[in-house]
């Protein structure tokens, strides 16, 4: 038996993430607060090439275990499934997206940094109950998801706390966006009005 790296953009994206982490921690505290999140408004200077760096970068730092943990629980449990099912580019493009929709609404909106990938965990929450779609049918299970974790994050977002909700929202949304492009591309076409030939099938 041997070990598979059986979902290269999650693994790939898990261990980046740790040895960030490990660095920020016991080596070089400043990395994270300056190469892995992106500033609030005040902060934001678009001639500075480090500015624009985070915008992709902030995904991947945590400001401790707690928080990285927390994330990439879901994400190992729910990431490899969604990379199956959509496949390695395409997952990492809507990582991709979703980071950089995130990070430049902060930016614009917010006068706070945000880091971390809680933003693609309820991207992959809410992708991954599209899975399961039928043509013309919506699974009770995405009404549930969305009611739960979204309405949950609305009210949330009320609370005085260091958890940004604001990206939790972005990254839902966007997940139910590219779940129902994705599912809409790959729904079978309609079955012909016209019937078989015999003649043109061949054994």
């Amino acid at each position: 038996m041997r070990i598979k790296y059986n979902a290269p953009v999650i693994l790939t994206f898990t261990f980046i993430s740790l040895a960030v982490l490990l660095l920020s921690q016991y080596v070089i505290p400043w990395l994270t607060p300056q190469w892995f999140t992106v500033p609030g408004r005040p902060g934001f200077h678009p001639s500075s090439p480090q500015s624009w760096v985070t915008i992709f970068t902030f995904v991947i730092g945590h400001d401790g275990w707690d928080h990285f943990l927390g994330n990439f629980a879901m994400i190992l449990l729910i990431g490899p499934i969604l990379e199956e099912h959509y496949g390695s580019i395409p997952l990492l493009i809507m990582m991709m997206i979703t980071a950089v929709v995130t990070g430049l609404l902060n930016t614009f909106l917010f006068s706070t940094g945000l880091l971390g990938a809680s933003g693609i965990v309820f991207m992959m929450i809410l992708m991954a109950s599209f899975t399961n779609f039928d043509r013309g049918e919506i699974p009770l299970t995405f009404i549930l998801i969305v009611v739960i974790y979204l309405g949950q994050e609305i009210f949330n977002a009320f609370a005085e706390d260091s958890i940004s909700q604001f990206a939790h929202l972005v990254g839902g949304l966007c997940g139910s966006l590219f779940g129902f492009i994705r599912h809409r591309s790959t729904v079978l076409p309609a079955k012909s009005k016209h019937p078989i030939d015999p003649s043109d099938i061949i054994v």
